[in-house]
């Protein structure tokens, strides 16, 4: 797993945001000024529906207050399932990256076999706080369906 102090991985994803998709490299996106970058196993999940994406979307403004310029969820989930879950959590707020292949998460060393959830290859839940694109605070849950510190309400506690 990254640790704090280390550069976020530079890997091309799809990035969804309100204007539409488009490529992007996680080393120029997640690099620039202070970012919050929250992983979740799957778009339309229940604890990932119900709970983790809405927590950020209700605190966005209060995330933004404290000095961060980007809030960004990744998910190992193609980029028009992610187009569709922030539509459906009017997530317009948010960067919404599409992991299509687990590739960014392995390189974070967060991705995890959820085939007994019917899942497949997956990230595992967690925040981190970038600062220039250094890992300055990372918190992963100890389980799948966990949703303690990798909250919204956890990392507004840390900023």
């Amino acid at each position: 797993m990254i640790a704090v102090g280390a550069q976020v991985p530079d890997v091309a994803l799809k990035a969804v945001t309100p204007s539409g998709t488009e490529d992007v490299r996680t080393g120029q996106l997640l690099s620039t000024g202070k970012v919050v970058l929250f992983g979740v196993p799957g778009a339309f999940t229940p604890v990932c529906s119900d709970f983790h994406l809405p927590g950020f979307v209700l605190r966005t403004d209060d995330i933004k207050a404290k000095g961060v310029d980007t809030i960004a969820c990744v998910s190992v989930n193609d980029a028009f399932v992610m187009a569709a879950w922030a539509r459906t959590e009017d997530a317009d707020g948010l960067v919404m990256l599409a992991d299509d292949a687990a590739r960014f998460t392995a390189a974070m060393g967060l991705d995890t076999d959820a085939s007994s959830f019917g899942l497949g290859t997956r990230s595992r839940r967690y925040a981190a706080i970038i600062s220039d694109g250094v890992i300055t605070s990372l918190e992963v849950e100890r389980e799948f369906v966990d949703h303690e510190v990798s909250t919204a309400e956890h990392v507004l506690a840390a900023l």
